[in-house]
Parts: C-alpha cells; sequence; structure tokens
C-alpha cells in the first residue's frame, strides 16, 4: 500500500504538467489582450506595447510558458495582472471558503444519498421508487444555475430562511451555517442525484443474490438484511462514484461561488478569466488540479479498507 501511495504521489508532477501545459495553450488562443485589459479600452497602442513588454508578453510563447514553469517549480505562481498580488496569496485566501462549501456538500450527500437508494430498492416498483427516481433525474439534468436560483427564490426570497450570497462566517457560527446552507444544497444536489440511483442499482443486485434470500428464509428481519447483507456489499461501488463525486464538487463550485457571491477559489476563477488575468488562472486550475488528484488517491486508498480483497502492488 505505501509503494502504491508513493507511486501515486510521484505521477502528480506529470498531471500538474499536462494540466498547466492545457491551460497555458488555452488561455493564449482564446481573443483578448491582457494588456489592453489593464491599460483600458481607450489606451494607446504604445502603453498597451509597454504593458505587454513589462509583462513578458511579447515573448514567444514557449519561453513564456518556460520562465513561468522556472517560477512554479520555485512555488511561485507569479502576481495577478490586475492586483499585483502574489497569485498564491489570492488562492489561499479563497481556498478555505471553497474547501468548507464542498466539505459541506460532502457531507449532505452521502447522508441524503445512500438512505434515499435503499429505500428505492427496498419498495421497488412502487410509487415511492418511481417518485424518487423521477425527482433523482431531475437533479441529475437541472443545471446549477437554475438550482441556484430556484433555491434562492424559494428559501431566500419566499421563506426568508437563509440569506441569497456572501459568506457569513465560519461554519461554527451560526450565520456561518445559514450563509452555506443554500450554496451547499446546490453544490450537492446533482451528487445526492446521482449517487442515490447508483445505490438503488447496487442494493438490487445484491439482493438479488442467493445468501440474501437464504438470510430472509432463515427469517432475518428485513431491516438487519437490507442494511448488514445489502448496504455492506453495496458500498464498494457506491464509495467509487462518491469519491468522484467529491472531485466534481470542486468544479462545481464554480457556478455555485459565483451565483452566491461565495469568496471562494471558484469564483476567483471566473473573475480571473474575464479580466484575462493568466496567471491567477493558472494559478487557480493547479490548486483544484492537486486536490482532484488527492481526493481520488484516497478515494483509492479507501477501498483497500472496505474490501480487503484488493490490494495495491
Amino acid at each position: 500500500m505505501t509503494h502504491y501511495i508513493l507511486r501515486r504521489l510521484l505521477l502528480l508532477p506529470v498531471v500538474l504538467f499536462g494540466v498547466s501545459v492545457l491551460v497555458f495553450m488555452v488561455l493564449h488562443l482564446v481573443p483578448g489582450n491582457p494588456a489592453q485589459v489593464i491599460a483600458g479600452p481607450d489606451a494607446p497602442p504604445e502603453t498597451v506595447a509597454a504593458i505587454e513588454h513589462e509583462l513578458g508578453l511579447d515573448r514567444p510563447l514557449p519561453e513564456q510558458y518556460a520562465l513561468y514553469m522556472g517560477r512554479v517549480l520555485q512555488g511561485d505562481l507569479g502576481r495577478s495582472l490586475r492586483s499585483r498580488r502574489a497569485v498564491l496569496d489570492d488562492v489561499m485566501d479563497a481556498l478555505p471558503n471553497t474547501l468548507e462549501l464542498a466539505l459541506v456538500a460532502a457531507a449532505i450527500t452521502p447522508v441524503l444519498a445512500i438512505p434515499l437508494g435503499v429505500v428505492a430498492a427496498a419498495k421497488r416498483g412502487t410509487p415511492l421508487d418511481s417518485g424518487l427516481m423521477l425527482v433523482s433525474m431531475l437533479g441529475i439534468t437541472l443545471p446549477v444555475f437554475a438550482l441556484a436560483l430556484g433555491f434562492m427564490w424559494v428559501f431566500g426570497y419566499q421563506l426568508r430562511l437563509f440569506p441569497i450570497s456572501g459568506y457569513g462566517g465560519p461554519l461554527w457560527t451560526p450565520a456561518g451555517l445559514r450563509s452555506v446552507a443554500l450554496p451547499a444544497m446546490t453544490l450537492a444536489i446533482g451528487a445526492v442525484a446521482t449517487l442515490a440511483r447508483l445505490t438503488r442499482s447496487a442494493m438490487l443486485e445484491i439482493l438479488n443474490q442467493d445468501y440474501v434470500r437464504t438470510a430472509r428464509a432463515k427469517g432475518l428481519a428485513e431491516g438487519a438484511v437490507l442494511l448488514r447483507h445489502g448496504l455492506t456489499n453495496a458500498l464498494l461501488p457506491v464509495i467509487t462514484v462518491l469519491g468522484l463525486q467529491l472531485a466534481l464538487l470542486l468544479s462545481g463550485a464554480f457556478v455555485t461561488e459565483t451565483v452566491f457571491a461565495w469568496p471562494g477559489v471558484g469564483r476567483l476563477a471566473v473573475f480571473a478569466i474575464q479580466a484575462r488575468d493568466f496567471p491567477l488562472v493558472q494559478g487557480t486550475v493547479l490548486v483544484i488540479a492537486v486536490m482532484f488528484v488527492l481526493v481520488n488517491l484516497a478515494i483509492d486508498v479507501l477501498y483497500a479498507y472496505v474490501d480487503p480483497r484488493i490490494h495495491y502492488q
């Protein structure tokens, strides 16, 4: 197991290199000139050219990328073209808020999804099963921004239960819990729907096994059959998708944070893209990529503890 973890960690620089190349090329293919954005739309060409020279944007792309990677290898993600602050400082200021939002959404996901999937499997073919699957399909297909606006209108404007935007403070404060509720629910809905459907499918497959029928024939209570023999053996595929969904929560935060004005990495990246702030965009994407890899590694390690039959070499 230790060797496997070390190998995965050694692959991390390779993944980040690929991500950095892709993001660098995409940013330079998008129309627009960051020097023009900084100088203003009415700035003379001489001013724009001077800013390009100062920022190194007039150099060949391979040279720009080489200089950027040289700084990254030294732990320097550069400076924001707009604020002139260190990119690492901006990202580290926003990262705790994104992690807070993602962790709350991640806590909500299995708490809602697994019971819903188990109930749907236990009531297979009933109106309750059909209703739950219909709701889960809506949760998968509805766009994140539509869910966000719906939650804001119902729970913010109509019921006035939660604030509709902004950061209210740390999670351990009442204001913090109220402010994170709507964005976390919005972020979690898609993952809840996906995980609930998978839990139902996995449970149905397990409940059709011979050993489950034997347990029922021996008079074991239905609740014990569902939990001890059904859910326990259905957990592996559920954990697989849960891990992927946890990673996707980070990318989904881009839309959610923007709609709810949540001061996280996603919102920071959106503003950086709009401002053509190359170093800040690259820095936020690299941080998100590191978190993706680490989450997937944690899920792989968790497999071995859930299913002893799995061994990593």
